[in-house]
């Protein structure tokens, strides 16, 4: 089954070390000017997703979240996230270990996106997700 978002095996050990610290986490990815466009870790319920908000899936069980207009933008692409030594702006949860997480992307294969245009597309915010 193609998956929209995944985590390389880096973000995924940052990911699992952050859930035994803060327990649920969820993620979330704007494209806006405060946080950029930076995948924010956050705990689960932390962050408001709202209508403008699509879930593109879970990486390590944890909700991802992207705004909908930067979701338009990456739509044929499958989000990579990654964790790479650096320090991000925001408030997201890694920041403080001097890593941050990273957005990587590749556009899905004619096959892989045909199965994607068979689901129903991503829930929204407010929606049942």
């Amino acid at each position: 089954m193609v998956e929209r978002v995944i985590a390389t095996p880096a973000a995924a050990a940052v990911i699992e070390r952050l859930k035994q610290q803060h327990g649920p986490l969820m993620f979330h990815q704007s494209g806006g000017c405060c946080d950029g466009s930076a995948p924010m870790c956050y705990p689960a319920g932390e962050f408001k997703v709202g209508g403008v908000d699509v879930r593109l899936g879970e990486i390590c069980g944890c909700p991802f979240w992207m705004w909908a207009d930067q979701y338009a933008f990456f739509a044929a692409s499958q989000l990579i996230i990654d964790a790479v030594p650096g320090r991000g702006a925001g408030f997201s949860l890694e920041a403080p270990d001097g890593i941050r997480f990273l957005t990587r992307s590749r556009l899905f294969t004619d096959e892989e996106a045909a199965e994607l245009d068979r689901r129903p597309p991503p829930p929204r915010g407010g929606q049942d997700a």
